[in-house]
């Protein structure tokens, strides 16, 4: 695909340079957004991404909306932690916490297996699809199962935003610091137009989204 907006730079949190999304890495992420079920979308309490980014990307019109806007969460915590390097390992950045198995970081959104403790929906997922909870057997699906490594990325941030530092930091700042330094509008209205191509024309004004009027036509009895 030919896309604009979702090539937009992301500078990599923990080195400042700058990067750009690989199309392969962004085809993946258009496909499971059109596939994954609604239920990672909705609302779910107050610590959790969409009232994170709130002020960056919304507000949320609808689910397609709010799946867009995780969408585009994804592109760029992913280059935030990884460079979108789906095989990433764990962080060489210098870190005051004890790696083991349970807290090395896996693939391209750096999860570790102990983040499985933020709810149940997590350990459920990865057990039905793994088949084990296993921590070296966590890092190896996160960095070989694609699939399985966005819907647990998604669902890790609908229910906390304290697993990830981009995240955390990203709190409404001047300048804006995190991932909020790199979230944009633009590329959640690109994501909206491969999602559904009558979203595409949504335009943000006066603190709203906006849609034109489209006639459905007349009918005749």
């Amino acid at each position: 695909m030919a896309y604009v907006a979702l090539k937009k730079v992301v500078r990599h949190g923990k080195r400042d340079e700058p990067a750009i999304p690989p199309t392969a890495f962004l085809d993946e992420l258009v496909a499971w957004g059109k596939s994954a079920p609604d239920e990672i979308f909705s609302p779910k309490g107050t610590d959790e991404i969409y009232a994170q980014v709130v002020h960056y990307l919304g507000p949320y019109k609808d689910v397609l909306h709010r799946r867009a806007v995780m969408l585009e969460v994804m592109r760029v915590l992913a280059g935030h932690e990884s460079d979108w390097k789906w095989k990433a390992g764990v962080d060489s950045h210098p870190q005051t916490e004890i790696k083991n198995a349970e807290t090395t970081e896996a693939g391209a959104w750096q999860v570790s297996a102990n983040s499985m403790k933020w709810a149940l929906e997590l350990k459920h997922l990865v057990l039905t699809r793994v088949g084990s909870i296993a921590p070296i057997k966590f890092q190896r699906a996160m960095k070989k199962d694609h699939t399985l490594a966005m819907e647990y990325i998604a669902r890790s941030l609908r229910n906390t935003v304290k697993t990830h530092g981009p995240v955390l930091r990203c709190e409404k700042t001047t300048p804006p610091r995190g991932i909020g330094s790199n979230l944009s509008r633009d590329a959640v209205k690109e994501f909206l137009s491969y999602l559904d191509p009558a979203g595409s024309d949504m335009t943000f004004t006066k603190g709203q989204y906006i849609i034109p009027f489209r006639s459905l036509g007349s009918t005749n009895d």
